[in-house]
């Protein structure tokens, strides 16, 4: 007779993943004390005037309780009016906006208010593994769109048989692109945008990065595109942009018919974001251009420092076009990349990610190295990885 299953088994949808690689090798890292290349998060604390402005909230006292759920209404002004000057017209606080709890809420909130189970989602390939767990939460298919190495391009036939002949629902872009640092160009996200169109389907991004762009090329937000702002629900955070991960305060920024779904999605999974983190943060969002200007300044840098140091090493990395990850070959090294990234860690001080996890294929040969750290952090790294010939 067969046994039935047991009633005291997890459920099936947390078995379709596992646990976050990048996190795991951060782990790793912490064991062995390497030098963590793998979460990307800065090892240096942020601006000054964010921690000042979050001395004088807390002396100030009366913030210690729930905000608006949406968010504090004077952060979300804030944020409105940052990205009202961004995107030239004007972003209704009340009706565009939701503060989650970093842009990690962000995507699941906005992937859950627009998904059901059995509905396809396209993604762009080699994608943040946070999607694909995503989607899975949200009882969705994920449908994936290669994009093509070494210019990360994709096939616009491809994309739009993701809508044709698998009847996806939505599109997840994220730009600048982790793990690959792609910066889609204006012609392709006008191409995107008609495959959206021609489809009558909805696009939700991930666009943390928007602030770090290298070499002239500009971050140019979907929904800002003619006919777009009703197809597109942006989820973006305050993390990379004012160095502050651990506050973990992100938002939505979409039309108020997908707003109102998102909030609900929103309300039951966190209630809300830190009030205290909220109201400091607003001296973040009153920073002028010249703030983001030397961002991309100072993260341009820190990146000449690293890629030498891996060309010198015989892993080559493929220059990024924003973010502040990059991708390095390691096929010279006859390991692959769970392995390579264990050796790292233990026998060298350096710890990345293996690539295998952007990828929906089988991908052995690839690493992700993020640089937000300190220059000195990354000096040591350098020289560290300079070692590596030596002891293959």
């Amino acid at each position: 007779m067969a046994q039935e299953p047991s009633r005291r088994q997890s459920a099936q949808r947390v078995g379709r993943f596992t646990e976050s690689v990048i996190r795991e090798q951060s782990r790793i890292a912490l064991e062995h004390g390497a030098i963590n290349l793998a979460q990307g998060f800065p090892d240096f604390d942020p601006p000054a005037f964010l921690i000042e402005a979050l001395q004088a909230v807390l002396a100030k006292g009366g913030n210690h309780q729930y905000a608006n759920t949406w968010g504090a209404p004077e952060f979300r002004l804030a944020l409105s009016r940052k990205i009202s000057r961004e995107v030239g017209r004007m972003v209704d606080p009340d009706r565009e906006l939701t503060v989650t709890c970093g842009s990690t809420e962000a995507m699941i909130a906005a992937m859950m208010a627009i998904l059901d189970p059995g509905d396809h989602v396209a993604v762009f390939s080699p994608y943040y593994e946070n999607y694909a767990a995503d989607g899975i939460l949200a009882g969705a298919e994920a449908v994936h769109v290669r994009l093509h190495a070494p210019h990360w391009r994709f096939d616009p036939e491809e994309l739009r048989s993701a809508f044709r002949d698998q009847g996806c629902k939505a599109l997840v872009v994220c730009n600048p692109s982790n793990p690959c640092g792609k910066v889609f160009t204006l012609e392709e996200l006008e191409t995107i945008a008609a495959i959206l169109q021609e489809y009558d389907a909805l696009a939700v991004t991930d666009e943390v990065y928007q602030h770090i762009t290298y070499h002239g090329r500009t971050h140019i937000p979907l929904a800002t595109l003619p006919d777009m702002a009703d197809r597109v629900i942006t989820c973006s955070s305050l993390s990379k942009t004012y160095s502050i991960t651990g506050w973990r305060l992100g938002y939505v920024w979409a039309s108020p018919r997908w707003t109102d779904a998102v909030r609900k999605v929103h309300d039951f999974l966190t209630v809300g974001a830190a009030h205290p983190l909220q109201m400091a943060a607003i001296a973040g969002l009153e920073q002028p251009d010249s703030y983001y200007q030397e961002l991309s300044k100072e993260y341009s840098r820190r990146l000449e420092i690293l890629l030498p140091a891996l060309s010198d090493a015989g892993i080559p990395a493929l220059r990024p076009q924003g973010a502040y990850f990059l991708l390095a070959d390691i096929s010279s090294t006859g390991m692959g990349d769970v392995e390579f990234c264990q050796f790292m860690a233990r026998d060298l001080g350096v710890s990345p990610v293996p690539g295998s996890s952007f990828f929906e294929y089988p991908v052995g040969n690839l690493v992700r190295f993020h640089f937000s750290r300190r220059d000195e952090t990354l000096h040591e790294a350098a020289r560290r990885l300079r070692k590596l010939p030596r002891m293959l």
